[in-house]
């Protein structure tokens, strides 16, 4: 087993002492080194206050991990759910899997992709059929009040085809899904923790996305890759519209946001513009860009834009040839170690951190000196670096504890670092004896994002963690050459870092964030009033003919369907709706219809609908798919398709 020593006296980075290390990421990263070398305003109100700084608990919080029967947890935990195209909804520190919700592929349990009320918020084409049917749903964020999310919204992205979905968290579900436009590989996602332009507006009013793969604009197949551009765009948090995108240079990977709203960044890589992969890791450094939200709103106001294609969607320069001025400058180009893989914000309000992935290093950027070079009351923006320091290899995220201390990840250590911001910066600044690490934890294997307990929010309560490793291999039962990946819980509440429970999860889930349970109102049951169709009395049933389209009105009540059978003829278009006349929490009816491709749900009050041709004649025996009742498997009706 040999040891690395870096150039620090903090510590020791074991380079043999992972059994499992990732040799096909050592393997090009050794490849990717040989090639390198060839309204009106209102009165600025103040940011949020921060509370004191989370007290370390005596007693490890792991204690209550495996709850007793009936226990309820005290942390809900929003997961992407990879390529299911969902997002997951966890009960923590239990690690109980509580619900999947469906944004972006068809989901067969609850009807999505099949109801006419999610074909509408999925997107279908011309024949009706859905557009996309595949999904790769990568990171999860929560809309804010105060600095501390709020429980109304939460967001998650599409990166295979650029579209953005917001969940409402009062019903647990995917109301509207946004196409980017001119972008690809849409990557980072973060919405503002207060109105950028409005000070006095303390909530979340926009989100910001990251377009990671440069492309032509427009896209018309130019192969010189030194002409292609990236977009970064701003989606209205309220009508999810696009509201803005803003023309960059390099490849976007995350987003973060500032506490007082003015400030949204992304970490970049390939700042080169390289198409392959040798020529996108040729340069020592690459950038964290920042992009002042105030100045881009003004631009677009004044008519400072261009439009891209057929889309209508004000696009302003953010490329750094056009941004040097900083008097007029509408982003900013921090400098940052090459390739880095994550920028997230401190809860103190005060930084950014990047995470260097193919260097070993951690930058953390102070705000206030970015904003001072927007300012002109600073020349240069690498005033703003106020530390870079080694912690291990293989960087990628970050999260906090509010008490002072960072947790990164190191994909190619397979381990968890703890150091101390503060302690980090008096190193940088020249203090050899300021211990920065504070912790280290083999985590298994090949950790990428991390999270913690309301990690960037004013309330990090510093309690729990949780990492998404990406390797599995000897920690639960084979199960063919597909292997589960491995989310697991760590107690961060004293000094050394605990490791509680593995969670075996399909790939390939990505972000994810934790909040307390008490930030979330979920309500039990549906407001009959809020669907146009639904049908507020069973006497309303029936079957209503004009031409060959067909409506078939039901109601469902435990433990029967409003019609014991309805009739059609071979041909029609047929309009079912079904409205569930329950008024009782947790009883949901199914209604599944053979040899149709129909089933779907309806919830307390819910009314959902299909449409299908009756093409089989026949009898067709309709049956309630979600368990109701002593009498579930006697709740049918027959639809009769005469020939």
């Amino acid at each position: 087993m040999s040891d690395k020593k870096l150039d620090t006296p903090n510590e020791t980075v074991g380079l043999g002492r992972r059994r499992f290390i990732n040799t096909a990421a050592l393997a090009g990263l050794t490849v990717g080194v040989a090639a390198c070398n060839d309204k009106p305003a209102a009165a600025p109100a103040a940011a949020p206050a921060a509370p004191a700084p989370a007290p370390a608990p005596t007693a490890h919080a792991g204690a209550n991990v495996h709850l007793k029967p009936g226990e309820l947890d005290t942390y809900y935990g929003l997961w992407s759910g990879g390529h299911t195209g969902d997002m997951r909804v966890l009960g923590l520190p239990s690690g109980r899997e509580l619900l999947r919700i469906p944004c972006f592929v068809p989901d067969a349990l609850v009807g999505w992709g099949i109801t006419n009320e999610s074909k509408a918020v999925m997107g279908t084409k011309p024949d009706g059929h859905l557009r996309y049917t595949v999904g790769d749903t990568h990171h999860t964020h929560a809309s804010y009040k105060d600095g501390n999310y709020d429980g109304r919204y939460a967001w998650i992205n599409d990166k295979i085809n650029s579209r953005i979905a917001r969940i409402r968290l009062d019903y647990f579900v995917c109301d509207k899904i946004t196409q980017l436009p001119n972008v690809q590989g849409f990557h980072g996602i973060f919405p503002d923790k207060r109105d950028p332009v409005d000070q006095a507006i303390n909530y979340t009013t926009r989100v910001f996305c990251g377009g990671e793969f440069s492309i032509p604009l427009p896209n018309a197949g130019i192969e010189d890759s030194s002409k292609y551009r990236s977009l970064f765009s701003c989606v209205d948090a309220e009508t999810m519209e696009v509201r803005w995108q803003v023309l960059i240079d390099g490849n976007c990977d995350l987003v973060a946001t500032s506490f007082d709203g003015k400030l949204a960044a992304t970490n970049q890589y390939n700042t080169e513009m390289g198409a392959k992969y040798e020529d996108m890791m040729s340069a020592e450094r690459d950038a964290c860009l920042f992009f002042n939200i105030a100045r881009i709103e003004e631009a677009v106001k004044a008519g400072k834009f261009k439009t891209i294609g057929s889309s209508k969607v004000p696009v302003v320069d953010g490329t750094h040839e056009a941004n040097k001025d900083p008097k007029t400058a509408l982003t900013a180009y921090v400098s940052v170690p090459k390739n880095p893989h994550g920028v997230n914000a401190s809860p103190d309000q005060k930084y950014f951190i990047c995470a260097g992935k193919l260097s070993p290093t951690v930058t953390v950027i102070e705000l206030a000196k970015v904003l001072d070079w927007f300012d002109g009351k600073s020349e240069k923006l690498d005033d703003a670096i106020v530390a870079e320091v080694e912690v291990g290899l293989g960087p990628l995220h970050t999260a906090f504890d509010g008490r002072g201390n960072a947790f990164t990840t190191l994909f190619l250590d397979s381990q968890v670092v703890k150091w101390n911001i503060d302690k980090a910066i008096a190193f940088h600044k020249g203090d050899k004896n300021a211990k920065y690490v504070v912790d280290r934890l083999d985590v298994h294997y090949q950790p990428g994002h991390i999270n913690a307990s309301q990690s960037e929010t004013i309330a990090a309560d510093g309690k729990y963690l949780a990492v998404g490793c990406k390797f599995s291999k000897d920690r639960f039962l084979p199960v063919g050459p597909l292997h589960a990946e491995n989310e697991q819980l760590i107690d961060i509440s004293g000094e050394k870092m605990v490791l509680l429970a593995d969670h075996p999860v399909r790939g390939e889930p990505h972000d994810f964030i934790i909040f307390k349970r008490d930030l979330v109102k979920p309500k039990q049951v549906y407001d009959l009033d809020h669907h146009p169709l639904a049908i507020k009395d069973p006497k309303e049933s029936g079957v209503f003919r004009s031409g060959k389209k067909v409506t078939v009105k039901l109601t469902s009540q435990a433990p029967a369907f409003s019609m014991r059978e309805f009739k059609v003829k071979k041909g029609d278009e047929v309009t079912l709706i079904l409205t569930n006349l329950d008024k009782i929490e947790d009883l949901t009816h199914g209604f599944a219809i053979p040899n149709y491709n129909v089933n779907f749900i309806v919830n307390p009050q819910e009314t959902a609908s299909v449409t299908f041709v009756a093409d089989q004649p026949g009898v067709f025996w309709c049956y309630c798919t979600h368990f109701c009742h002593a009498l579930h498997l006697e709740m049918r009706t027959r639809m009769i398709v005469e020939a």
